[in-house]
């Protein structure tokens, strides 16, 4: 139980941190704007010598594909066109339940504008049971619980995949995105074995194939976004060597290089100083490690002033460099916020279905207790410590 007495006591050295940190950060962006301004005047050298150095750099930085220099207003989006959304929740496995096994849920959005369409809201369901499910990543050391989350991702692009696939066998011809909740850089794959990614990754990216051939954009919406891929490039501009070779030159700094004047500012609050509602910032080519099994899939992003913050917003290569389906795609975005008040209406429904509350997961149980019982399975029950924890005993 929370003492807010004595928790009370804390509040105003909380308040006076932030005010203290309010500050710095003012301070920070008015360094950051004229980093940027110096960086554009020399962004095609700096780009270069990203592109020589790149293995002797200690952080990641992305690549500017536009001029540093570069707002655009992003247009109004075509009358009649459709959003694509899944999102993805779990019951996570427990010894202390009556069964080891775990549930994926996920839920699926088809919200159609314009066309006298019915939208689809509903969720699918799977459960895991089997040995080869619930221990196959033993031997990569990664826990099951973990393993469930990467599972979870597959599945919820896949799933993805199958819904804009059934409307073009149908006949869709409205304008569609697909619209992802979170990065399309997934990063958490990278210190994986090799078998252990190639099982998670490969459905993914037979999926963005799948999408990639039928002509519906793949779009990742990331809300509060904490990246400084923008800003590490200007790390780039602040070096004090005339080489960017971090491996050389700040092999023993041990708390801060002298590039990093910016720390710990985030690409957000720089573009929310420069952009206005409804622009967008320059393309970026993002450099994370984990593109290199991403085949012609490499991420770009740029960032959105939504209204209510500051979107990042991931596409694929292919999407990217169709500037007929990189601004519909923008523009579909943008409105979907506008028309969640501030956060995309179809990932939202998405959640809603997919969600797994407290009742939906004792009626699971209580499923599953029902069939043991049925099938003739005696000692059918939680671990006293389980129920113990249901129970008050106060």
């Amino acid at each position: 139980m929370l003492d807010l007495t004595k928790l009370a006591q804390q509040m105003q050295g909380i308040s006076q941190h932030l005010t203290l940190e309010a500050t710095a950060t003012r301070q920070r962006l008015e360094r950051a704007e004229l980093v940027l301004a110096q960086a554009q005047t020399r962004q095609a050298e700096l780009v270069e010598l990203q592109e020589l150095w790149r293995d002797r750099l200690t952080f990641t930085a992305a690549v500017p594909i536009e001029p540093l220099d570069t707002r655009i207003a992003i247009a109004a989006p075509p009358n009649a066109h459709t959003i694509i959304a899944t999102d993805g929740s779990q019951i996570a496995p427990s010894h202390h339940e009556i069964a080891y096994c775990y549930l994926i849920n996920v839920g699926r959005i088809i919200l159609h504008y314009g066309q006298s369409k019915l939208p689809l809201l509903d969720s699918i369901p799977e459960v895991f049971y089997r040995a080869e499910d619930l221990y196959v990543s033993r031997q990569w050391g990664i826990r099951t619980e973990e393993w469930m989350g990467y599972q979870r991702t597959a599945l919820e692009t896949a799933m993805m995949a199958e819904l804009g696939q059934a409307l073009i066998e149908e006949g869709q011809d409205a304008p569609m995105i697909s619209l992802v909740d979170g990065s399309l850089l997934h990063w958490f794959l990278e210190p994986l074995p090799a078998e252990a990614r190639d099982r998670i990754l490969t459905p993914i990216l037979a999926a963005w194939d799948q999408l990639k051939a039928i002509d519906v954009p793949l779009v990742g919406y990331i809300s509060a976004s904490r990246s400084g891929e923008g800003l590490n490039f200007l790390r780039l501009q602040s070096c004090a060597y005339l080489a960017p070779d971090c491996a050389t030159h700040c092999s023993g700094v041990v708390d801060r290089a002298p590039c990093q004047i910016l720390d710990p500012l985030k690409d957000t609050a720089l573009w929310a100083k420069l952009l206005q509602p409804g622009q967008r910032s320059p393309l970026w080519r993002s450099s994370a490690r984990i593109q290199d099994y991403y085949g012609d899939h490499a991420i770009h992003f740029c960032y959105v002033h939504v209204g209510s913050e500051i979107a990042r917003v991931e596409v694929p290569s292919w999407v990217a460099q169709d500037e007929s389906m990189l601004n519909t795609a923008l523009s579909l975005v943008l409105a979907q916020v506008q028309k969640g008040y501030g956060y995309p209406v179809a990932l939202a429904e998405a959640h809603n279905q997919a969600v797994v509350r407290g009742g939906d997961r004792s009626r699971f149980f209580a499923l599953l207790e029902q069939q043991m019982i049925k099938a003739g399975l005696k000692n059918v029950g939680t671990s006293y410590k389980e129920t113990r924890k249901r129970g008050s005993i106060a």
